[in-house]
């Protein structure tokens, strides 16, 4: 019984090349009580694996969290498998809004403590206490009344290149930096103010929302659907579009473009730019914004050292690495001393709590 990749990401985007079929990219989740989730993770990799899903999924005690690709002619019997399994039944896809057949290109699908890291060791908390979710006509109702603060719920990279206007963005890593700092700084406004959050497709402010209810926020409302089907909605419904920049997407693809406005810089020479490149030095894969000029100068790596490196014969980079160990880093925080137009933390937009 197969219960695991046996192509390697090379050999599986030739295989995508030479079936020459277009792929879907969707994304969802849902917060559950899963009994037993490796029993569950054998038994949907079984089941995606032979329609030809790919991706990279979490499951918990908690729930799923999946981000994948599937074929579009295997797009119903997904579906219906999906429909198949009860906390499922109906469960909202994320359908991209820019399609890549090389979204994805292994089937991963892991077992974890939380299919949302937060960091939170509370009993008392129950994530299915969420907040009021609220579609894209409501939540642009919701953004222009005065007695709204709304939250950015995404990472400092994310939130770079695109966030919605007068958005409050923290300056964090991870959504588990953000849960407390959040609490601490708006903690005065738990009784008068409507607390609006939004996310990338709604899982980490689903999460937030239960979390800050449980902290005693009486006016708790997330963007349903996130940002993905935010810009669904305003185009089908020809609403005004609040958000400003590129949405920010875990994938091969990096970011999806919503509105042309660019609203950060090149991390190397300070130009407006939008474009996430990893550090072609294998050893480095740092995640910066790099605009064409850049990459052409530097060989699409973040410095000179890497450069140098690159530059080297591949046999010779091998030899350097051996014997470190390099986790995934395909999305590592785009955080370096070498990176001279990279915002400091003083300089985020939305960062003073106080103003709102």
């Amino acid at each position: 019984m197969q219960l695991y990749n046996t192509l390697s990401a090379k050999e599986r985007e030739a295989l995508i090349e030479e079936a020459g079929k277009d792929r879907l990219t969707i994304s969802f989740y849902r917060y559950a009580h899963i009994g037993n989730p490796q029993i569950f993770r054998n038994y949907i990799f079984l089941a995606w694996d032979a329609l030809e899903v790919l991706g990279r999924i979490y499951v918990a005690h908690e729930g799923i969290n999946a981000q994948l690709s599937v074929p579009a002619e295997n797009f119903e019997a997904f579906k219906a498998h999906l429909d198949s399994i009860s906390f499922l039944e109906n469960v909202r896809l994320n359908i991209a809004i820019e399609q890549d057949n090389k979204s994805f290109l292994k089937l991963k699908i892991k077992v974890r403590d939380k299919i949302v890291a937060d960091g939170l060791n509370d009993d008392t908390f129950d994530v299915t206490d969420k907040g009021i979710h609220v579609g894209a006509e409501q939540f642009n109702e919701l953004v222009e009344d005065p007695d709204t603060l709304l939250v950015d719920m995404r990472n400092h990279y994310e939130s770079e290149i695109g966030h919605f206007k007068n958005a409050i963005t923290p300056d964090v890593d991870t959504f588990r930096d953000s849960l407390d700092i959040i609490e601490k700084q708006l903690s005065g406004f738990k009784e008068d103010k409507k607390l609006v959050m939004y996310c990338t497709g709604g899982i980490r402010c689903e999460k937030a929302s239960a979390y800050y209810k449980h902290k005693g926020f009486k006016q708790v409302y997330q963007l349903e659907g996130g940002i993905i089907d935010y810009t669904r909605q305003v185009k089908a419904k020809g609403l005004e579009n609040k958000f400003m920049g590129k949405n920010f997407v875990f994938d091969q693809r990096r970011s999806e473009r919503i509105s042309d406005d660019i609203i950060s810089n090149c991390h190397q020479c300070g130009e407006p730019c939008d474009t996430h490149v990893n550090c072609a030095n294998e050893a480095c894969h740092l995640l910066f914004i790099q605009c064409e000029s850049c990459a052409a100068k530097m060989d699409y790596c973040c410095s000179e050292a890497c450069k140098e490196i690159h530059a080297l014969p591949e046999e010779v980079q091998k030899e350097l690495r051996k014997g470190k160990t390099v986790s995934n880093k395909i999305f590592k925080k785009g955080r370096s001393e070498v990176l001279v137009y990279k915002k400091n933390p003083e300089q985020a937009v939305g960062t003073d709590f106080t103003s709102h």
